[in-house]
C-alpha cells in the first residue's frame, strides 16, 4: 500500500478513514485541529460520504459520536485535553453505555502549555472512565491504533481513548497504509436498553464495566503496543510511555539503551510485564510525557519501598514536556548546553495582527472605561485574549471557554458594577449562551461584548457556528432587542463605538455589543481564492 509523510494528527485521520470510519465530530483546538481538517479535505473520505464537520463544542461532538456508535457505525471524536473537561459528562457515561459501532475518543494533550491553560494528562480521564487507553510512540502507531482501537471497541463494546501529545501531533514521519475496510452496516444495539442510564439499568451496566476490567488488563498484557525490550545492564529498568521512548532512544547509539525497557502504548498498565521488569532490575525510572500517571500506579502496585525514579522524586522535572536532553540528565549523561540563543530569535510575545478588528474594539473599550476603577473586564479563550498584553492591557481574566460571561455575572453579584465580559463569536456558541441566559434571568448589570470576526480565528479560520445567528440567539435567551447593538470596529468609527460602549456599560441590566468585522487573515485568504478563481475562469 501507499506510504505517506504525515503529521501524527494526519496519521490518526488517515488511519480512521482506512479503518472504515463513518463520521468524525470535533471542536477545533490545538493540537488536535488537523485531524478534522485532514478528513474534511480528504477525497477518499468525501467519496465514501464520511460525515465531517465542526461541532458547537466538545460535549455536543462527544454526544453526536455516541449517537453514531449507537447506530452501529464507526465514529471518531477529537478534542484537545481541556476540551475533554467540556465533554466529560458524556465521555464518562459512554463507558457505562458502552459502544455499538466502534468509538474512539482522541484527546490531544499539551505538555508545556504551548497553546493551553494547563497541561493536564488525559490518561487520568481514561482511567477514571475505566476504558482502554492507547498512547502511540510514533506516527505509524498513530495510524495503526485506529484499526486496532475500532476492533477492540467493537469486540469489547466500550469506547477507546487515544492520547497524543503536541510533539507527536505536529511532527511528521512516513506511514504505511493498510487496505481500506468497508464501513459498518447500520445496526442498532441488540439490547435496546443498553444506552438508557436510568439508575436500575445504570447499576447493571456499571457492574458489567467492573467485570470487564480483568479483560482490559489481559488485552493490555498481550498488546503488541506494549513490549519488554531486553537490556544487559540490570542496574536500571526503564518504563517509557508513548513518545518518551524516542527521547530515551536518542541518547544511545543506534537507538538501543543498555537497560531493560518496558515500552508502554496501551493501558491499563500491564501488571505482569511491569513485575518482570521489577523482578530483574535494581531500580526503575519512569519516562512519561505529562503527569506522573504511571509512577503513581506503580506505588499502588508495589508500595513506596521500591526505588522508583521519575517526576515525583525530582529525577525529572515535575512540569513541562520531556526531551532528549532532560532524559540524558536523568540518566547521568553529560548534557551540552549548546550555543547561546541570539536575541533576534528569542521567543517574543504574540500580538494581534496589524489591522485586526479586535484592536479597535479594545481601544474603544479602554476609553469607555477610563472613568471606572481597573479590573472590570472578564475575557475568554481566543486570539482576543492577547488584549491582556501591552499596549492594551484591556482584560483581566482568561480561565476557560465561556467563563467571561459567568465570571462577569458573579463579580456583578458581588457588587463589582459595572462588569464587562469579552467573548468571541465561536466561544459564545461553544459555552457562552447558557451564561448569558443566567445573566438575563437575574437581570445582571453586565455588558457582554461578542467580538464577531466570522471565524474560529485562533485555530486556523474554521467556520464559526455563530455566523449569522448571534443577534437572534441573544434575543432568544431574553436580551432586550434595544440593548443588542452591532457596531463596526474600525478606527473611523472610534468615537461612535466608544459612546455606544459607554452607554451600554452604564445600563443597569444585560446588554450585548457585537463588534462585527471579518478577521483580516480569513479575508486575505478569501480574496486570494477569489482572484485565483477569476483568473482560472478567464
Amino acid at each position: 500500500m501507499q506510504k505517506l509523510m504525515l503529521l501524527g494528527d494526519e496519521a490518526i485521520a488517515q488511519g480512521a478513514i482506512d479503518a472504515g470510519l463513518s463520521g468524525i465530530y470535533a471542536y477545533p483546538g490545538t493540537p488536535s485541529t488537523e485531524i478534522m481538517e485532514y478528513i474534511i479535505n480528504n477525497r477518499e473520505a468525501g467519496e465514501s460520504n464520511v460525515r465531517s464537520g465542526w461541532s458547537a463544542n466538545e460535549k455536543t461532538a462527544m454526544e453526536s459520536a455516541l449517537g453514531m456508535s449507537y447506530a452501529g457505525k464507526r465514529a471518531l471524536v477529537c478534542m484537545k485535553h481541556v476540551g475533554l473537561n467540556v465533554a466529560a459528562d458524556p465521555f464518562i457515561n459512554a463507558a457505562m453505555t458502552g459502544a455499538n459501532g466502534g468509538l474512539i475518543v482522541v484527546s490531544a494533550d499539551d505538555p508545556s502549555m504551548h497553546s493551553s491553560q494547563n497541561e493536564q494528562d488525559s490518561r487520568f480521564y481514561g482511567k477514571y472512565a475505566m476504558i482502554p487507553i492507547l498512547e502511540p510512540s510514533n506516527q505509524q502507531e498513530s495510524y495503526d491504533m485506529m484499526h486496532y482501537g475500532f476492533d477492540i471497541s467493537e469486540e469489547y463494546g466500550v469506547p477507546v481513548m487515544l492520547r497524543i501529545p503536541t510533539r507527536l501531533a505536529h511532527s511528521r514521519s512516513g506511514v504505511s497504509r493498510r487496505p481500506r475496510r468497508p464501513q459498518n452496516d447500520l445496526h442498532t444495539p441488540a439490547d435496546l436498553s443498553q444506552f438508557i442510564l436510568l439508575p436500575a439499568n445504570a447499576r447493571r451496566r456499571y457492574k458489567g464495566l467492573l467485570l470487564q476490567q480483568p479483560r482490559h488488563v489481559h488485552l493490555s498484557e498481550s498488546s503488541s503496543f506494549n513490549a519488554l525490550l531486553p537490556g544487559e545492564d540490570k542496574s536500571l529498568g526503564i518504563i517509557a510511555c508513548g513518545i518518551a521512548l524516542n527521547y530515551l532512544n536518542e541518547n544511545f547509539p543506534e537507538g538501543k539503551p543498555p537497560f531493560p525497557t518496558l515500552k508502554i502504548g496501551q493501558y491499563p498498565l500491564p501488571r505482569n510485564l511491569v513485575k518482570q521488569l521489577f523482578d530483574t532490575c535494581k531500580e526503575i525510572m519512569v519516562l512519561e510525557d505529562g503527569y506522573p500517571f504511571v509512577e503513581e500506579i506503580l506505588t499502588g502496585f508495589f508500595g513506596t519501598y521500591r526505588n522508583i525514579r521519575g517526576r515525583l522524586d525530582g529525577t525529572l522535572p515535575r512540569d513541562g514536556e520531556l526531551n532528549p536532553n532532560i532524559v540524558a540528565a536523568a540518566l547521568g549523561h553529560e548534557v551540552s548546553a549548546g550555543m547561546p540563543v541570539p536575541d533576534i530569535v528569542r521567543p517574543r510575545p504574540p500580538k494581534l495582527c496589524a489591522g485586526c478588528p479586535h484592536i479597535y474594539s479594545y481601544n474603544a473599550l479602554n476609553e469607555a472605561l477610563n472613568t471606572y476603577s481597573k479590573g472590570r473586564v472578564f475575557s475568554d479563550i481566543g486570539c482576543y485574549t492577547l488584549g491582556a498584553l501591552e499596549p492594551f492591557t484591556a482584560i483581566n481574566t482568561c480561565v476557560d471557554m465561556g467563563a467571561s460571561i459567568t465570571m462577569a455575572k458573579g463579580a456583578a453579584d458581588a457588587g463589582l458594577v459595572p462588569a464587562v465580559a469579552v467573548i468571541g463569536d465561536s466561544t459564545f456558541t461553544h459555552s457562552g449562551i447558557t451564561g448569558l441566559l443566567d445573566a438575563v434571568n437575574d437581570n445582571s448589570p453586565i455588558t457582554v461584548i461578542i467580538l464577531d470576526n466570522a471565524t474560529v480565528a485562533m485555530t486556523g479560520g474554521q467556520t464559526s457556528a455563530a455566523t449569522g445567528k448571534i443577534e437572534d440567539i441573544c434575543e432568544g435567551v431574553g436580551v432586550a432587542k434595544e440593548h443588542i447593538i452591532v457596531m463596526n470596529p474600525h478606527p473611523k468609527h472610534h468615537e461612535e463605538n466608544m459612546e455606544i460602549m459607554k452607554n451600554e456599560i452604564s445600563y443597569p441590566g444585560v446588554s450585548v455589543i457585537i463588534p462585527r468585522r471579518e478577521c483580516i487573515q480569513t479575508a486575505a485568504r478569501r480574496i486570494k481564492t477569489l482572484k485565483k478563481t477569476e483568473e482560472s475562469a478567464k
